[in-house]
């Protein structure tokens, strides 16, 4: 044979046949590692847990109510159902007509109603499947919608249920949560040859692994971070470690330092370090960078053996220990305390617990997002009815701690779309590596609650409010929000979902304080807070004037450009006292153990010493 017969090279084989060649190379190990992963993915999901039926959704009392009551409605009204179904099936109609209309030639895409970031890819307007797709999805969204809103025979409180659950069942069937109807998957296989696919199949079976068969989605890339390296970095010494938490005392960076330090309370429910992420946004390195001697608490993640550590522990050996541990320390007889959402709502509580005792150690409370009056839980109240908790309490007690898995569940559920579908399709639709973003590293370093605590909490702050009512026992003490009488600094957040900002509000209104400063924050529970100054965003509100109500408050505040962290240290200088020699870390009685960011963070105990 020659070349020209075949137009081959001298290997005897042309250019299309070598390609063909390696294609199929490609396919044939492409299927070998789909098999090999396929196998793993059946034996990752057989080790998940099982999560309890009533943490799966609420009760299902709530759907037959709403339905029994929608279909009395509509008896009653039949034309109302009418006018509901007409209008659907006339927007189904009209996408299908102008779905057909997009097929002829030289006719120009339609792109009507608002731009929903689901739907960025110009594919879902020119294209007429998705075109069709798309609007389908969101008329039956609108349908749904107008469904849950027309049925008037519920609790304001089941109604707001009902939406929330009902939107999730929407959201879950986006057209982009699928393969077959997600044009940017469909568009990177091709170009990949499949490989895309491959990656996301790793990507999944990685998660799966990781997590005990537990489907969780990596948000940040794990191997980016190191607390201690490139995380939580400030110097500083461990100064003292008790069963529940290490006390951390900053190093100065200024000559002199004011005479009263502060100690600052970050939530248990997650790990202290997001207020140290890195030196540019870092809160910890800011307020020692203003002439402050900075104590921070740095909880231990429990394990079962912490089932019976419940708030009065947090209190007593927590908060009280952790203050006079740094009034020790610094040879003082007041602190300024800080505490940031739930530990925010705790100070609150030792704040009570203390002035019985006539004990006057701290000298002013500043709250970040912080719940003390639990009236209104905001969006995290849909999770809070008898169902959920009843559940969360039955997990907690049989495992000694309720799992980090179920609060990192929930919060992620208040914000689906960002926390869950998007990061899934990037990797598993998309085949991407998570991003190197330090927030979501934190995000996803979460910890156990100990069982006790956890209920307590859920049940007699968040669900029955008596800390804002009639007193929640505490520490030998009947706690009464009004007994918060320091002098107070609380910053809400305008778009919190978990500490809603109206509800913050109406908490320190309730204080006995008469010295009491609120600030809005632009922004939600955490970038409200971790705002440095030199960013620039987000901005804050302020009002000195008495309001009756929240919204009042917040129609005649004045809108203040960037941060309010500069407020916030001048209101606290004049409470800090005199300016006196820098302090480096530690005591005769209390000797650095070792620098920060500790061991506890890292997940060292109590017992490895």
């Amino acid at each position: 044979m020659t070349t020209d017969d075949h137009g081959k090279g001298d290997n005897g084989l042309g250019g299309g046949d070598a390609a063909a060649t390696g294609a199929k190379a490609r396919l044939e190990a492409n299927l070998a590692r789909i098999e090999a992963l396929t196998q793993r993915l059946v034996g990752a999901m057989g080790q998940g847990r099982q999560v309890p039926k009533n943490l799966q959704g609420p009760s299902h009392d709530l759907y037959v109510k709403a339905a029994g009551t929608y279909w009395a409605e509509m008896m009653r009204d039949p034309a109302k159902l009418m006018e509901h179904q007409l209008g659907y099936w006339g927007q189904t109609l009209k996408h299908y007509v102008e779905a057909q209309q997009q097929m002829i030639p030289g006719t120009a895409p339609t792109a009507d109603g608002p731009k929903d970031r689901r739907f960025a890819n110009p594919l879902w307007d020119t294209n007429p499947w998705f075109s069709f797709i798309k609007n389908q999805y969101l008329t039956n969204a609108e349908a749904v919608r107008q469904a849950v809103n027309s049925i008037e025979g519920l609790s304001d409180r089941e109604k707001k249920r009902l939406d929330y659950f009902a939107t999730q069942i929407v959201d879950m069937f986006s057209p982009t949560n699928f393969l077959a109807t997600n044009p940017d998957a469909l568009q990177k296989a091709l170009e990949t040859e499949g490989q895309s696919l491959i990656d996301g199949l790793e990507n999944l079976v990685r998660d799966l692994e990781s997590n005990g068969g537990d489907l969780v989605v990596t948000l940040a890339d794990g191997d980016a971070f190191r607390v201690g390296e490139n995380l939580a970095t400030t110097p500083g010494e461990v100064v003292f470690r008790n069963h529940l938490f290490e006390l951390i005392q900053y190093a100065p960076t200024t000559e002199d330092v004011h005479e009263t330090p502060v100690v600052l309370f970050p939530p248990w429910i997650n790990k202290y370090y997001i207020l140290d992420l890195k030196p540019q946004n870092s809160l910890i390195r800011h307020v020692v960078e203003q002439g402050h001697t900075l104590f921070v608490v740095s909880w231990i993640n429990p394990d079962p053996s912490y089932a019976e550590i419940g708030m009065t522990d947090y209190v007593e050996d927590g908060y009280i220990r952790a203050i006079e541990t740094v009034k020790e320390i610094c040879g003082t007889k007041t602190v300024n305390a800080v505490g940031y959402c739930i530990a925010g709502t705790t100070l609150a509580l030792t704040l009570s617990v203390l002035k019985a005792r006539k004990d006057k150690s701290v000298n002013s409370a500043t709250f970040f997002t912080t719940l003390t009056d639990f009236s209104d839980q905001g969006e995290v109240g849909v999770f809070l009815d008898d169902d959920f908790v009843d559940g969360i309490e039955a997990e907690a007690r049989a495992a000694g701690v309720l799992d980090k898995f179920y609060m990192s569940r929930t919060f992620s559920f208040l914000r689906a779309r960002d926390l869950i579908y998007q990061p899934a399709i990037r990797s598993y639709m998309m085949g991407e590596a998570p991003p190197a973003f330090d927030l979501l590293y934190w995000n996803g370093d979460g910890t156990n609650l100990p069982a006790r605590m956890a209920v307590e909490y859920l049940r007699g702050l968040c669900q029955e409010d008596r800390f804002a009512r009639d007193g929640f026992e505490v520490a030998g003490h009947l706690a009464k929000l009004s007994e918060v009488s320091v002098p107070v600094f609380a910053v809400g957040c305008e778009s919190d979902h978990i500490a809603a900002w109206d509800s913050s509000w109406r908490g320190v209104k309730k204080m006995g304080a008469k010295d009491k400063t609120f600030v809005l924050s632009g922004s939600g529970h955490i970038a409200g807070i971790v705002n440095p100054p030199a960013k620039k965003k987000y901005g804050y509100w302020t009002n000195a004037a008495d309001a009756a109500t929240p919204e009042e408050w917040r129609a005649a505040a004045t809108r203040h450009e960037g941060s309010w962290w500069p407020l916030w240290t001048e209101w606290l200088k004049p409470r800090a006292g005199e300016l006196v020699p820098a302090r480096e870390p530690g005591s005769k009685a209390h000797p650095p153990l070792g620098p920060a960011p500790g061991r506890y963070v890292l997940g060292g105990r109590l017992a490895a010493e």
